[in-house]
C-alpha cells in the first residue's frame, strides 16, 4: 500500500495535477451507483477514524464493480486502520497530518499474512495447501 503524507496530497490537489481520473465520493455515497467510466482513482473519505462506510465502499468496488484502479483513503486516516484498509482494497492511503509514514509501514510488518481471503487475495490461505 502507497502511503502519501497529509502535505503531499495537498500540493498535489492545489497544484491541480489530479483533477482528470479521479472521483472524490462521499462515504455516503453508493458504490454501485458510481459512474467508473475514465476513472483512474477513486478517493474515499473518512470524516472520522470511527466512521468506517468507506472499508464497504472499497470492498463493492473491488469485488462487485471489478474497479482494478486506485483506491485512496483520505480524512482521517490513522496508522492503525492501514492493514484493515489493504485487506479491504485500499491501494493507497492519505495519513492524517502529522502522522510519520515509517510509523506507517511498520504496521504491514507486523502482519505478514491472514488465514481468510480478503479484496486484494480472496482466497483463504488454507486453499493453497490443500
Amino acid at each position: 500500500m502507497e502511503i502519501i503524507e497529509a502535505g503531499v496530497h495537498a500540493a498535489e490537489a492545489q497544484a491541480g495535477t489530479e483533477a482528470q481520473g479521479v472521483l472524490r465520493v462521499a462515504n455516503d455515497a453508493d458504490p454501485l451507483e458510481l459512474p467508473l467510466d475514465g476513472v483512474q482513482r477513486i478517493e474515499l473519505d473518512f470524516p472520522k477514524f470511527t466512521d468506517g462506510r468507506a472499508y464497504s465502499q472499497a470492498i463493492l468496488l473491488r469485488r462487485r464493480r471489478g474497479f482494478a484502479g486506485e483506491i485512496r483513503a483520505t480524512g482521517d486516516v490513522l496508522i492503525d486502520q492501514l492493514v484493515q484498509m489493504q485487506r479491504s482494497g485500499f491501494s493507497s492511503a492519505v495519513l492524517k497530518e502529522g502522522k510519520d509514514p515509517v510509523d506507517a509501514q511498520r504496521q504491514f510488518a507486523r502482519y505478514p499474512g491472514y488465514y481468510q481471503g480478503d479484496a486484494a487475495k480472496p482466497q483463504p490461505l488454507f486453499k493453497d495447501i490443500v
